[in-house]
């Protein structure tokens, strides 16, 4: 009998990464036991394949399909091997332009002589370099990226290069009935991340008086339309109290998910808005207070707090964002940061950093780990300061911060967000701990919010 590998698998070998398929629509590559992947590269409707329990379990896996002699795979389905280190996903910060003049944002309309855009060419560019060592997904940002005067032929640039979007971050006023029936007409089924920061305060935060009206019109269009929408909502001092009425609103309208974000103390927000941020503990202590609420509410919408908490009703379970390991998972060679490790993140003038949040602090410092129109990617991801950054293992935050250390709580921690340590550094440490992990378990937040959401599950409690 004859196989060949499905149109939507694909063979795929990285450094240290030897038997993996890539499957179309899912973000990560999956590994494959070694009998498997030696099957399936000759599932190419070449080879006589005799019966076999792996042949078996390919075909419950839905990875192969019997097939005529010469039928053969596709060539994306066909194995690829790539001397750089895995990364499965790009974070494209395709424009640092917007539309709006949001008070906290760096990237605001009135900052546009600051921002740089990457032109359609150098996307191109971009795209081409990320296909060759290996990227399957994108997400794409700003910025405000719809403002880019070419985007819908960079979405259909990333979907002819057998790439997908997996991710959308937007504000929501430019999206169209004609950009969704675009995507859908090519499969581009993104998460759409859509900003939206209260009941009240939206229209305040974005300086524009029909903000609210029209984001939320984004929203029920895309919902309409079939996608899943995750809102993301900044909390400071003036807007905590729209907290419960916003997740109200968003639950009815079918939102799949709220990200709840603590506005940080930024240049541009201290100024716009002097002493509106929510200390550390009073963020821990109004979220509590929220997710309690929303436990007892009998809404249904997935809840993420940031940096604390990730609410479940539909299971009536929780888990504590703080908490990263327990003691039988750690391993010091764990990577400081699994979505650094996962995902490079590309700004709008090609710089390469561990993630976007850490772009602002590098440009404002003058520091550079790379840009991709001056060193190659696969240079990059082979050999180069930001590869050491964004693949640094545990091992070498616990030999550089003595704190992390000789910290009880590191092995559940395991240093906390290194782009947030980074912040609190004085120095431009990498390795700095992330401080609000500190304050959380050395002040008694686990023990708190965990009595607060009695009666639901904690599906990783701490173990040190």
């Amino acid at each position: 009998m004859f196989y060949r590998i499905k149109d939507n698998i694909a063979l795929r070998k990285w450094k240290y990464v030897d038997r993996a398929i890539y499957i179309k629509g899912e973000e990560n590559a999956v590994g494959i036991p070694e009998k498997e992947f030696e099957l399936l590269l000759l599932c190419d409707g070449e080879h006589d394949i005799e019966p076999s329990v792996y042949l078996s379990n390919l075909l419950t896996k839905n990875y192969i399909e019997q097939c005529e002699k010469g039928h053969r795979p596709s060539e994306w389905s066909l194995l690829k091997t790539y001397e750089n280190f895995y990364f499965p996903k790009m974070n494209l910060m395709v424009t640092g332009k917007c539309n709006l003049n949001c008070l906290h944002c760096f990237n605001a309309k009135d900052n546009a002589p600051l921002n740089t855009e990457l032109s359609y060419e150098q996307i191109i560019d971009i795209l081409d370099q990320a296909r060759d060592i290996g990227v399957h997904a994108f997400t794409l940002t700003g910025g405000e990226p719809l403002v880019h005067h070419r985007f819908l032929d960079i979405v259909k640039a990333i979907y002819e290069r057998d790439m997908f979007i997996f991710e959308l971050n937007t504000n929501g006023l430019l999206i169209t009935q004609k950009m969704l029936d675009f995507f859908k007409e090519i499969g581009c089924n993104p998460l759409i991340k859509i900003s939206f920061d209260g009941i009240g305060y939206h229209n305040w935060i974005r300086q524009h008086p029909k903000a609210e009206e029209l984001t939320l019109k984004a929203i029920e269009l895309c919902i309409k339309n079939g996608f899943k929408v995750k809102a993301q909502v900044q909390v400071n001092r003036k807007n905590v109290s729209s907290m419960l009425p916003t997740a109200k609103l968003l639950n009815e309208m079918g939102v799949y998910e709220m990200r709840i974000i603590r506005t940080t103390e930024a240049p541009r927000w201290e100024k716009n808005s002097p002493q509106s941020s929510l200390t550390i503990e009073e963020y821990y202590k109004s979220m509590i207070e929220f997710a309690k609420e929303y436990k007892n509410s009998g809404m249904q919408m997935i809840v993420d707090i940031w940096q604390l908490v990730r609410l479940y009703p539909a299971y009536h379970a929780y888990e504590l964002v703080p908490i990263a390991c327990n003691k039988d998972e750690f391993n010091i060679r764990i990577p400081m940061c699994k979505g650094n490790r996962g995902m490079i993140a590309v700004s709008s003038s090609g710089e390469v950093v561990p993630c976007l949040q850490m772009s602002g602090y590098f440009l404002e410092k003058g520091i550079s780990l790379g840009n991709i129109f001056k060193t190659p990617l696969k240079q990059l991801t082979i050999e180069s300061d930001y590869l050491n950054l964004a693949i640094a293992p545990l091992f070498k935050q616990i030999i550089e911060n003595d704190k992390c250390g000789n910290c009880k709580y590191y092995k559940a921690c395991t240093g906390g967000c290194p782009a947030l340590g980074l912040l609190y550094s004085t120095n431009n440490d990498f390795y700095h701990e992330d401080i609000t992990k500190c304050i959380f378990f050395e002040n008694g937040w686990y023990d708190i919010i965990n009595e607060e959401l009695e009666g639901w599950r904690l599906t990783k409690p701490l173990d040190i």
